[in-house]
């Protein structure tokens, strides 16, 4: 047991050293060609931080962990918006552009309106299951939101506002390459570690998932966004988090259920219906008042509803 919560521990210092490293790598790529904050933040970022998810998740489908796979999106995307949100809007009042709040927020909130049809199968058999299919049509969606990001870049080709580190192309492969390599073994680690305590302990990979898991992999984007509302970047920090939930949905669990067909328990709709209502929380949040912004009463509102949140799982548990 105790070996298994030292490899645990080990797998999420090499997922956050690896997504660490890819982000780095990619990011001063992109600030080399000019590219946005905003459009960094909802891709490059959202993608290097959501990294371990995709490699979790691979990992776990591929040998039919299926409450891991979906403990680990959904329990993130709760984590990300609750509790990651929540921090960076308690330092610094999370202002955001007016496309925010009106295009990649509703896109956040489509993704878990179709994860919720698909894993119900609300217009089919009713046999709870994510298909080969279904994962085409989430990379489907996914690519419509790359498209969409590629369009605003058209519109909006804003001047980067944080300085990033600039490195020569070969180190720029090496930070890409060995972030990719730390992401692959932590993974591996984490899957193989959190299911073995979750058997010793009699706990359910449910709970594991949404959890520990969870917030685990999340642990980059945590740090990300922190560190930008620190820096007062609030696209970063918000472009992060809602591309990160974007990425989890409509590319990470369109990958894993291409890999295997996924399973759907019908209790993860309580923890999707949280989802959906945070997701609906932040836009009336930043809907309302004409400065797009998340105060810090609203983000203490959101901290202590995933502390409710997490609460009522352990107690459903027991």
């Amino acid at each position: 047991m105790a070996l298994e919560i030292v490899f645990l521990i080990a797998g999420f210092v090499l997922l956050v050293i690896g997504a660490d490293w890819l982000v780095n790598g990619a990011s001063a790529l992109a600030k080399k060609y000019n590219v946005s904050d905003l459009a960094i933040g909802l891709t490059i970022v959202a993608f290097g931080t959501s990294a371990p998810e995709l490699v979790v998740n691979v990992f776990a489908a591929a040998q039919g962990s299926h409450d891991i796979v979906l403990g680990n999106i959904i329990g993130s995307n709760n984590f990300n918006l609750l509790v990651i949100l929540g921090i960076a809007g308690i330092i610094t009042p999370l202002a955001v552009q007016h496309s925010t709040v009106w295009k990649e927020i509703p896109f956040s909130l489509l993704a878990v309106a179709v994860l919720f049809i698909f894993a119900n199968d609300i217009f089919s058999d009713g046999t709870g299951v994510i298909s080969r299919f279904d994962g085409i049509i989430l990379l489907a969606f996914f690519g419509w939101f790359l498209w969409y990001v590629a369009k605003q870049l058209k519109n909006d080709p804003a001047e980067a506002e944080i300085v990033t580190k600039q490195y020569p192309g070969w180190k720029m492969a090496l930070l890409i390459v060995g972030g990719l390599a730390a992401l692959i073994a932590g993974g591996r680690l984490v899957v193989t570690s959190a299911v073995d305590i979750a058997r010793v302990m009699g706990m359910s990979e449910k709970l594991i998932g949404l959890t520990i898991v969870a917030a685990g992999t999340s642990l980059p984007e945590l740090a990300t966004s922190v560190v930008a509302a620190i820096k007062k970047n609030n696209d970063i920090a918000v472009g992060n988090i809602v591309g990160s939930n974007i990425f989890n949905i409509f590319l990470i669990l369109g990958v894993s259920s291409v890999i295997n067909p996924v399973s759907f328990n019908t209790v993860f709709n309580v923890d999707l219906a949280l989802l959906a209502g945070g997701t609906l929380l932040l836009f009336f949040a930043m809907f309302t008042g004409r400065k797009h912004k998340l105060d810090r009463w609203e983000a203490i509102l959101l901290l202590t509803i995933y502390i409710g949140y997490t609460i009522y799982l352990v107690r459903l548990e027991s």
